[in-house]
This record gives C-alpha cells, structure tokens and sequence, in this order.
C-alpha cells in the first residue's frame, strides 16, 4: 500500500495511541514515549519549523545520535514536504561543508554543544545556514549567535501556532505524497565528495515492508538503534521498519551504555555488523580466558557440542536425541547464559551486512541459538535486495533476492539489480545518476559476484578491485582484495587489514591488531607493552599475526579462482586506521587509495623486499589537535602454499 511516513505515525497514533513508540535511557532510567506521544510532539516541531520559514522541497539537516526528538523532527520535516538529511554525528566539521552546501541548507537540528560548535564553525563557509536548533542545552546557556536556539524554543512556537490553526498539520500531512522525496542520505565518499542518494516515501516504505514480510516482523518486536541515524541500514531499521510495523525502538543512553542498555532492552530484531559482532565475541573469550580452569573446561566441551549440532538445529534439521539432550544441558549450563550475558537472550532475527562475516563467527553464533543472517544492500537500493531465510542462513552467500527484486549478472561479473527500493537519483549529479541506472531501470551495484545453483547470491569483491597478479609464478591470476582482507580480519587478533596486489607480482598486506584482543593476549603471557605502537612492533604478536595470515594462505590455495591471492609480506601498522585521519570512511570502510598514498614508503618497503621501514605519521587528536606518531615497522615475509588440484 503506498503512503508516507507522517501518515503511518498518524495511524498509530489513531488505532494504538497508547502503546509504546519510543524509549529512551536517560540518567539510567527508560523513558517511554507513546504513539499519541510521538503524533503530538511532530506536530508540534512541524508547525514550529513552518512558522520559521522552512519551506516544502527545502532540505534540513539531523546531526546527533539515536533520539526520539530527533527521529520526530525528521517526521516533522515530511510532515510539511520538507527532506531531513542525517549527517553523521562524528564526522569533523569540515566534512559537514559540502552536504550543506550542496543541498543549499538553512535550518539544522543538532543534538548537543558538540555538534552546535561544528555548525558555527562551518558557519563562514557555509553562509546560507540561518537557523540551528539543539535538542540538549548543557553546555550552550551563555552562547548568543544569531539564529541559535532550542528545540523547546521551536516546540513551544508550534504549539502556539498549532492552537491557532488546528488544521494546518493534518492537512500539510494529506498533501504529501508518496513520490515525494522523503529523505537524502549521503554516501561515505571513498574517492571524491560524497553523493546525495535521493529517496521517496514510497522506496523506503516498500523496502521496509518487503523486509517486514520476509522476516515477519510485527508491532510486538524491540530494537535497540545504537549505529549513526546517518546510515541508510539504521535508518530503515529504526525509521522505515519502525514506521511500518509500529514496533518499539530503544534509544540507549550514551555510545559507552549499549552493552548494558542491550542486556536490559534484549531486543528481538537486532542488526550490527560484523565488527560488533567480533567484538562482542572477543570480550566473551577474554572474559573466558580470566576464569578458572572448571568453568573454562566446561564452556570448550559444551561449545564443541554447540559448534557440531548448533548449526543444524538451528537449520530445523534433526540431530538425534542423544545430541539433543547433550545440547539442552549446554542450553542450560553455558548457552542461554551466554546469550544473556550478550543481551541476545531474546533475539527472534538478528542481521549482520556491510562487510563480510567470518565462517566461525557466524557459526559460533547460530550454534548457541541466535538466529543470524546476512543481507545484502547499499544506500541506492533502500537496504534490501537479498535477506537470508531462516533454515538456509551460510556464511558465504548473503541471501535471496527478496520480493519485487530482480538480479542479473553481467559478462564482466557486475551484479545488476531491478527493485521497488532503488534511489530516485544522486542529488545534483545527473552523470553520476546515469553511471548507474540504466534506461531501461537496472542499478549497477559496483558489485562482483554470481548467483550459486541454490539461488543465492555470492559477493566476491567490488569489480574496480578486483584485479590480476601481474608476473611472478601466479602472473595473470585474479586478486579480490576486500576477500583477503575479510578472511584476515576473521581472526580475534586483527581488527583491520589493508591488501594490494594489483598488478604486482605478488600481494603484501598492512594490519591492525584488535589492541584489546592481543592486549589480553600479551597479558596472558607477562609480555609487557607501553601502548598499541609498542605492542604491535613485538616480535611475539608479529609471529602471532604471521601465523593467522599462513592460516590464511592455506584456505586461499584450495581455492581455484583467487589461490594466487596469497599473501607474501606484511607489516603491522603502529596506528589504528581512522576515519578522523581519513583513512576510514565514516562506516569504517578501508580507503585503500589514500592509505597507499599517505604510507607509500610502507608500500615501497613491503614491495621493495626491506625488513624494516621508519615512518612517521600526522594523526588527530579528539580534541581537534594535531600530532604524530612514528616508529621503525618491522616487515615480514609469510608462508604460501602451492595451489591444491581439485580432485576429478
């Protein structure tokens, strides 16, 4: 059924006025807000913004974390046929220029000091920015700039003008429609600026139903929205799917509380990608090293049980009463307290997208019973284009195509889709619209990848990565960098890596150690360090680390198609990549490019057959600061192995 958003609020707020819409932690305590709540409080900031000029088709600014008062000024904002635009909360302010300066943008809500600073920083290039709204006044009593105020301010205005016109919003309501545009989402910008992807009410809401389906997904589920509002996929699950379904979303208290907010909310429908994954398994496994010896021999006998039968199980496949019984001790002595402790306890569908999951990992999960899945999405396509049903969920496809989808590969691997969710197209930017929708309605994901005899779709790398060895005993030999990359950061120990190996002979890597993970790990071992540059220069974590990437080396000679991609050397970076230095996006997607650049004589090293290579690097401090670090980096050559004949 098309509609907008402001309608489904609205009929919420009609057929169940009283049941939960919001929560929020605030000083430790849950703060419920209803959907009459929810209804009244957009009207209010809807009439608010209309008294102050803003007008249909204008674009707005969100800058903050998860807030209700947040999500309602966007409802707010379509309520009146104006277009919110999140940027992300922790982006610098001179990344905040060009969104607003492209999509001409004179009023902004933010949610605290912090965000107000960087608006007025931005202010000088920026001159067009008039208005600036802050949800949260701690810190901003004594600041006077012109066109600075609060969002209690713009609440109490539009109450006013709301008693005096008490038609206005719902009539502004009926005049939106659903191929208005409803909202701009920027993309992360790997090379160049950033692209305003352009979506309506009618691409978003019918991506959100057509996952809703899928999954089942009803008014009676609780999430938890702890990523940026400015990513599409947290968007769609705590604003489009909230919208359609009319279920709870939890908003928790601060970016150092979600551990704890997830125990006490224990969602049912639960996304986050693999690296919170990974890190909410590397703290368990810390937690489990530092016990004694009976409980630690007990959690590995029941997790082998786990890892043998769980996966079945939770397949719907038979696995025999003895194993059953076998598994529902486990259930009793180590996996439903496991998942407590997780805060998953409850979870009915959790998704994990964005970057490939590790095969353990994500049988590590399934196998103590929570239902994991992959998707597969962009920003273009609203999210959803393949979900993973529930007894068919592998670690090495992401998925079905789900309804109104269709998927074709091209003759050079390119995955091609057609969809109900695909953007209207990039703001401003006709070329770059043209480079990706065919005439005849086809997206170009970007992506390489095949569709496998089951249906599934398989994702091997982006097709401008995907490149070929170049001389050497592999010459000629396809390399997937983001596939080497992914199956490193598998391991605990790693929290990043960069691969090259295009057009080279051979393929070299940079790493990140997981600081906490080998932290622990040197702890254990009464290895003493001073820092991450320290410890990661130290000749056991690089023997370590050399040994997860022979690991490595070993799964890609079996395989045909990228045995060539093994690595030769490493290094071990003495910084942690970072989006403030630029050499992460701000969904923490490696720039390769600009990595080669900034550490090119890491590059030349590692290449150029050293052992060793000093570099010296600027970095930002949170505080806004400049320094640098430098240290001599040790290089390693690793183990590979030579390419195993498929059997005839």
């Amino acid at each position: 059924m098309l509609t907008t958003f402001p309608r489904l609020l609205l009929k919420h707020a009609t057929e169940r006025g009283s049941a939960p819409a919001m929560r929020e932690k605030e000083y430790g305590i849950w703060q419920t807000h209803s959907w009459a709540d929810m209804a009244a409080l957009v009207e209010q900031v809807a009439c608010g913004l209309h008294q102050a000029g803003l007008q249909r088709g204008e674009h707005m600014i969100i800058v903050g974390a998860n807030r209700p008062r947040l999500y309602a000024t966007m409802l707010a904002a379509q309520s009146i046929g104006a277009i919110p635009v999140p940027l992300y909360q922790d982006a610098v302010a001179a990344e905040c220029v060009f969104p607003i300066n492209n999509a001409e943008v004179r009023f902004a809500l933010v949610e605290d000091q912090e965000q107000v600073d960087k608006m007025l920083e931005v202010r000088e290039k920026c001159p067009q920015l008039q208005h600036v709204y802050f949800d949260d006044p701690r810190g901003l009593r004594n600041y006077a700039e012109d066109g600075l105020g609060s969002l209690d301010e713009l609440i109490a205005a539009g109450k006013v003008f709301a008693g005096q016109h008490p038609a206005f919003f719902r009539e502004a309501v009926e005049q939106v429609q659903p191929t208005d545009v409803a909202a701009m989402f920027f993309t992360s910008g790997t090379t160049g600026n950033p692209k305003g992807v352009v979506h309506t009410h009618g691409t978003l809401i019918d991506r959100g139903q057509a996952g809703a389906e899928f999954d089942k997904l009803t008014s009676s589920e609780e999430v938890l929205a702890y990523l940026p509002p400015a990513w599409v996929g947290q968007n769609i699950f705590s604003y489009a799917q909230w919208l359609v379904c009319g279920y709870v979303v939890n908003c928790p208290e601060s970016a150092a509380t979600v551990t704890i907010d997830l125990k006490e909310i224990g969602p049912t429908y639960y996304f986050a990608p693999p690296r919170v994954f990974e890190g909410l398994l590397t703290s368990v496994m810390i937690r489990m090293d530092d016990a004694g010896a009976l409980k630690r021999k007990m959690f590995h006998y029941f997790m082998g049980v786990a890892q043998r039968v769980g996966p079945a199980r939770m397949d719907g496949k038979s696995i025999g009463f003895g194993n059953a019984l076998l598994y529902a001790l486990g259930n009793l002595m180590v996996y439903g307290p496991l998942r407590n402790n997780l805060g998953m306890s409850r979870v009915r569908v959790a998704y994990t997208a964005g970057e490939a999951i590790g095969p353990d990992l994500f049988s590590f999960y399934r196998s103590i019973g929570i239902n994991i899945k992959q998707l597969y999405g962009s920003t273009e396509t609203a999210v959803f284009v393949c979900l993973q049903p529930d007894n068919e969920a592998r670690a090495d496809t992401v998925g079905v195509p789900c309804r109104g989808v269709e998927i074709k590969v091209a003759d050079n691997g390119e995955i091609l889709v057609k969809s109900p969710g695909l953007l209207k197209e990039y703001y401003k930017n006709p070329a770059a619209t043209a480079e990706v929708l065919t005439a005849d309605g086809w997206y170009h994901t970007s992506d390489a990848g095949f569709l496998d005899a089951q249906g599934h779709l398989k994702i091997i790398d982006r097709v401008k990565d995907v490149g070929r060895i170049k001389g050497g005993a592999n010459d000629g030999a396809m390399f997937a960098p983001k596939y080497v990359e992914n199956k490193l950061k598998f391991f605990p120990h790693i929290k990043e890596v960069v691969a090259y190996g295009d057009q080279r002979e051979k393929v070299c890597v940079m790493i990140n150690i997981d600081f906490d993970a080998v932290g622990n790990w040197a702890e254990r071992r009464n290895l003493p360090y001073a820092g991450y540059t320290d410890l990661a220069q130290k000749p056991e974590v690089y023997q370590l680390i050399k040994e997860c990437v022979e690991k490595v080396n070993a799964d890609l000679s079996v395989d045909a198609l990228l045995a060539g991609s093994q690595v030769s050397r490493f290094l071990v970076l003495h910084k942690e990549l970072d989006a403030d230095d630029g050499e992460l996006t701000r969904t923490n997607k490696v720039r390769r490019g600009f990595i080669a650049e900034k550490y090119q004589p890491l590059v030349d090293a590692l290449y150029g057959g050293k052992t060793e290579q000093y570099i010296e690097t600027v970095v930002k401090f949170e505080d806004g600061r400049s320094g640098s670090v430098s240290a001599t980096l040790k290089i390693s050559d690793a183990k590979t192995f030579a390419p195993v004949k498929a059997a005839a």
